[in-house]
């Protein structure tokens, strides 16, 4: 693959501001309640589905640091099909996939939001999209530079 320019080093301010909404969003969700190893989950998928081998890498790394299993982080991509997620997990994955694909969709469908309300308190449920709101932006920087994946996993 051709290189491309890194648009990160190119704009470091704007990339510090989007650290800064992360470690926001980051601080939401652990003040909501919401588990780390869920919203490293989240991370996952989104990334998953934006294509981004750099925050997959990372975040797969991240997760099992926090003790999540091969096993679920590699069946992450058929969630629906594994009966290894529970009912909050399936909600915040719903929710995840249906905000990234809103390019296509144009929408977050009403049962996605339903379940997502059954799972979540209205602060988690706005931690979370803030959660892949942030995450659909690093994916998109990093995609359109082809980010190379580092030699060992990036500690996050």
């Amino acid at each position: 693959m051709a290189e491309r320019i890194q648009v990160i080093p190119e704009a470091p301010e704007a990339y510090e501001l989007l650290l800064a909404l992360n470690s926001s969003a980051d601080r939401s969700a652990a003040g909501a309640g919401i588990e780390k190893q869920l919203v490293e989950l989240v991370k996952i998928r989104t990334s998953m589905l934006n294509g981004c081998v750099f925050c997959v890498d990372m975040h797969t790394h991240a997760a099992r640091h926090l003790g999540e299993t091969d096993r679920r982080i590699d069946l992450l991509a058929v969630w629906r099909e594994a009966d290894l997620y529970t009912t909050r997990e399936r909600a915040a994955l719903a929710l995840a996939e249906a905000l990234t694909k809103l390019s296509k969709t144009q929408e977050v469908p009403d049962d996605v939001y339903d379940q997502a309300l059954a799972a979540f308190t209205p602060e988690q449920y706005c931690a979370m999209v803030w959660i892949v709101t942030v995450y659909n932006a690093f994916n998109r920087l990093s995609v359109c530079s082809r980010t190379p994946l580092p030699p060992t996993p990036m500690e996050v």
